[in-house]
């Protein structure tokens, strides 16, 4: 039997108190939510206290600090009792680099020759496994006595790592450390040394073969039990970026499980769309909370705010400008060692070549160039290129070759990619492929996000920070390609704010002046002196993010949001160093806004919380009502301020939004749009979508059958409350709803 397409998903996220047996008391609350399906980080066996499930150990089993086996098979059946699927979240790119790895430990112990060393992707040619694991240079502790070895194991501190079989009586220990499959090295090594493919520059993640056919089937074993016994509906592919071949692993899944509906995370730049040969049925929706975001977003306050936030930072680059650097910065440093196998893997690939013979710091140039000009995540190019990578790849050649002495490494570069007729070709192609899409995420969201600040809500995961605003036909060019079967989120555990505060912060595109009297008056706090202007800006923004009038609440979680955002940006603070002195002169700014804040409060902090209310609202009647369904980020139903991971993880009073919510709350107009998408189900899938973008601000009308459904908002009709909201269903007849002071939405 196929499974059903959602009505609308609840996402959980398991840890950190929330395990099958709490899920389970859940029910009750979701099926009245109306929802349709539970959608659960991963449940796999992973590291001791992992807090989010993504550094999995074991996948072929169920974690026990979850409830087990048991546990998720109680929730299954109860969730089925009252009428709810499941959709799992699987990471079929990578497990965890660390010794709680079972099939790990049986490759430090055998090497090649252990069943699983397929499993993983690591470069045996480059020698023994890097195991980046050393508080210290391995001389120093060797001759500090800090090594010993007993019962089979090399012991430092609290660390055991197993010795290759048979090499216990090797003499003294320097050669018994050589004679093992694995180096034991300081962890600054992990920069440029290390042998393993890993997730982004997360050592501690290392890249799993699924391109194997056996290694495919050894990682997904519980999975296919799991859908074959009908607990679970369907599937949520974690980063298929990050796998060799894409295609073929949603081939096989298809194969595997014909009738599960399978979603893959996958960001989408610009006009980019899914390749129509995978065999999956959408996307998890970032860039529907693209597209929300641009179209509530003012463009004349766009234009006006860009012209103050240069005024007061200084900062006078362009976002590509921004980018590139972030991109050879990035390379220099967090993908080092990418890099460097790239560079390697070409040599390999160009040997014996009648075309040029470069030499390593040619190769590395001719690499760095291609990686930098790549504008999307990546290509897929396999044995052949499809007519849209061929294009791609030759114009990211041409854009690669501007500035440099010689083109000639370059495009032999890109031909071999786009023509790989050698199994060092293919592992070239392959590779670039799947480093490209870790530098841009690491360069844009990571750093340059970071750094190119002038409007935060389009600074997100799947957006362009200079692409903030959107025209008519953009938008029904995008709402032309969406499937019923789409996910369309506004929040997730890795957007960079959650969808109410994003809103918060388009509504500075609204009230522009306001905003840059509230960056006045906290310039002229006097702890504003010690703080480099750019972050004045940043940390502004980012208190309104989360501003709920409780100074001591909110100073913590913003503290710590503006410590990673430094040092994240890169620019004088760095997560290996950071700048202790002028991360505290911006917490004690920080701190200052928000008393002042609590202590007077600001009209036009007021105005801008008023419009972020109202625009809030609007992107819940969106995300509801544009064609796919609606993903709820648990919590996000009573409305969710937050900022980057972990405040977005912060607990939920599950128990208070469970309560019958109050009229015209954001809870209560949940309910109330899920019962219209229930009520209107046969309506929502197949109507056609189209947006109106005028003076009087923007409609979203869905039209079929003889019914229509529209959606309207408008703020510069009320310029002086938050905005006004209307929806009008079937023959026209509804209710016109003004968001501030007065919110009502009758059952249409």
């Amino acid at each position: 039997m196929t499974h059903p397409i959602p009505l609308a998903t609840y996402r959980i996220q398991l840890r950190d108190g929330v395990d099958f047996a709490r899920v389970t008391r859940l029910l009750p609350y979701l099926r009245t939510l109306g929802v349709s399906h539970l959608y659960l980080s991963p449940i796999f066996m992973a590291s001791t206290g992992s807090t989010h499930g993504y550094d999995i150990t074991d996948p072929t089993r169920i974690d026990p600090a979850l409830g087990g086996r048991e546990g998720f098979e109680a929730l299954a059946r109860a969730a089925q009792d009252q009428g709810l699927g499941i959709i799992l979240d699987i990471v079929p790119n990578h497990t965890a680099f660390t010794l709680e790895n079972p099939w790990l430990l049986d490759v430090l112990k055998q090497g090649q020759a252990s069943p699983y060393a397929r499993h993983f992707d690591i470069d045996w040619q480059a020698g023994p496994l890097v195991l980046p694991f050393l508080p210290e240079p391995f001389e120093k502790m060797l001759a500090d006595g800090a090594f010993s070895t007993s019962d089979g194991f090399w012991r430092f501190g609290d660390v055991s790592v197993p010795l290759a079989e048979g090499s216990a009586a090797t003499g003294d220990l320097r050669s018994l450390h050589e004679a093992q499959h694995w180096r034991l090295v300081h962890y600054g090594q992990e920069r440029d040394g290390i042998t393993h493919r890993r997730f982004f520059n997360v050592t501690s993640l290392i890249g799993m073969r699924v391109e194997d056919r056996q290694v495919f089937e050894d990682t997904h074993s519980l999975i296919f039990d799991l859908v074959r016994s009908g607990l679970v509906q369907g599937l949520r592919v974690d980063h298929i970026d990050g796998l060799a071949d894409p295609k073929t692993y949603l081939q096989w899944l298809h194969e595997a499980l014909p009738d599960t509906p399978v979603w893959v995370e996958k960001i989408l730049v610009g006009d980019e769309t899914l390749p129509p040969e995978w065999e999956t049925v959408g996307t998890t929706g970032y860039e529907a909370a693209r597209l929300i975001a641009r179209l509530l977003t003012d463009p004349a306050g766009i234009e006006e705010l860009d012209t103050m936030w240069r005024k007061a930072t200084g900062i006078g680059t362009d976002f590509r400008a921004e980018l590139r650097q972030a991109k050879l910065e990035v390379l220099d440093n967090e993908l080092a060692a990418e890099r460097r196998q790239l560079r390697d893997m070409a040599a390999a690939a160009i040997k014996g070549s009648p075309v040029a013979e470069p030499g390593p710091e040619s190769l590395r140039e001719a690499i760095t160039a291609l990686l930098v000009a790549m504008p999307r995540y990546r290509s897929y190019v396999t044995d052949t290129a499809r007519p849209e990578d061929r294009e791609l790849l030759r114009a990211v050649a041409d854009d690669a070759a501007q500035g440099l002495r010689s083109r000639t490494v370059v495009d032999l570069l890109a031909d071999l990619m786009l023509d790989p007729r050698t199994d060092e070709a293919r592992a070239l192609v392959r590779r670039f492929q799947q480093v490209s899409g870790a530098l841009l995420a690491k360069a844009q969201e990571d750093t340059a996000g970071f750094r190119w600040t002038r409007y935060l809500p389009a600074n997100e995961v799947g957006a362009e920070p200079d692409e903030p605003t959107v025209t008519a036909d953009e938008a029904n060019a995008f709402l032309d390609r969406r499937r019923a079967s789409d996910m369309t989120l506004v929040s997730t555990h890795d957007t960079k704010r959650s969808g109410d505060s994003r809103m918060r912060l388009v509504a500075i595109s609204h009230l522009p002046r306001a905003f840059m009297a509230l960056h006045d008056a906290a310039g002229a706090l006097p702890s504003a002196p010690a703080v480099e202007p750019r972050w004045r800006w940043y940390i502004l923004q980012s208190a309104l993010a989360i501003w709920n009038g409780d100074a001591d609440g909110s100073a913590d979680r913003l503290n710590g949001h503006i410590e990673k955002a430094m040092r994240e940006a890169k620019l004088t603070s760095f997560w290996s160093n950071p700048d202790a002195g002028a991360e505290a002169a911006a917490h004690a700014f920080a701190r200052d806004l928000l008393d002042a804040w609590q202590r007077a409060p600001d009209p036009a902090l007021q105005s801008l919380l008023d419009r972020g209310e109202a625009l809030a609202f609007a992107q819940l009647a969106l995300q509801m009502l544009m064609p796919g369904f609606p993903d709820i980020y648990r919590g996000d139903e009573g409305g969710l301020l937050a900022l980057t991971d972990p405040d977005n993880r912060l607990p939920v009073d599950w128990d208070s939004l469970a309560a019958t919510p109050d009229a015209d709350t954001k809870p209560d107009w949940t309910r109330q749009l899920l019962s219209l998408r229930q009520r209107h189900a046969d309506f929502l899938k197949d109507a056609d979508a189209r947006v109106l973008i005028d003076d009087t601000g923007i409609r979203l009308i869905r039209s079929g059958g003889g019914q229509h459904l529209m959606v309207a908002f408008s703020a510069r009709a009320a310029a002086q409350d938050g905005g006004d909201l209307s929806l009008a269903f079937a023959d026209g007849s509804g209710v016109r709803v003004t968001l501030n002071p007065v919110r009502t939405l009758d059952n249409l």
